[in-house]
């Protein structure tokens, strides 16, 4: 799939959710916070290395789908959330929330790994690498975005008719 296939996507998603680069945010994380993502996530890939080694690629990939940065992220969003509060009732809530809101970025990105994989699987004994990574890299994204589009509209209409109800 051509990126030019993604722009009747594009429209949809803006007209959803604003994406926009904080780069004040990055100020706001501690070194040890990157270290701790960098850490993690360097400990599951060399774990996935090492089953790999010792008992083949096909096994050692079902452990390269271990979400490596999600669990260290998850921990430092919820801590972020918190202090922000003033509240720390409300900050816990505001905390889980956006934990939640990552866990399901999260899950429909994980979809549109699958087909990633897939993709990967099938065509890269046939063609070059580099074809095949573009290619799947693409549909990674299409499938992600057009699975954001669909949820973020089934949610927008559940909630515009329960305030309708009320």
């Amino acid at each position: 799939m051509a990126i030019g296939g993604l722009w009747p996507v594009v429209p949809l998603v803006a007209k959803v959710m604003k994406v926009k680069i904080d780069p004040s945010s990055l100020r706001q994380t501690r070194w040890y916070e990157f270290a701790a993502r960098f850490v993690f996530g360097g400990l599951i890939t060399a774990t996935a290395g090492f089953i790999a080694q010792h008992y083949g690629p096909g096994f050692g990939g079902l452990f390269l789908a271990f979400p490596a940065i999600f669990p260290a992220s998850a921990t430092l969003v919820e801590k972020h959330e918190e202090e922000k509060a003033e509240d720390s009732e409300r900050g816990k809530e505001s905390g889980r929330k956006a934990v939640a809101a990552d866990a399901e970025g999260s899950a429909l990105g994980s979809l549109g790994l699958v087909v990633f994989a897939a993709f990967v699987w099938q065509l890269l004994p046939r063609y070059p690498a580099w074809l095949v990574l573009a290619g799947a890299t693409a549909l990674w994204l299409s499938v992600a975005l057009v699975l954001w589009t669909i949820r973020a509209t089934f949610f927008s209409k559940i909630r515009s008719e329960e305030h309708s109800e009320a």
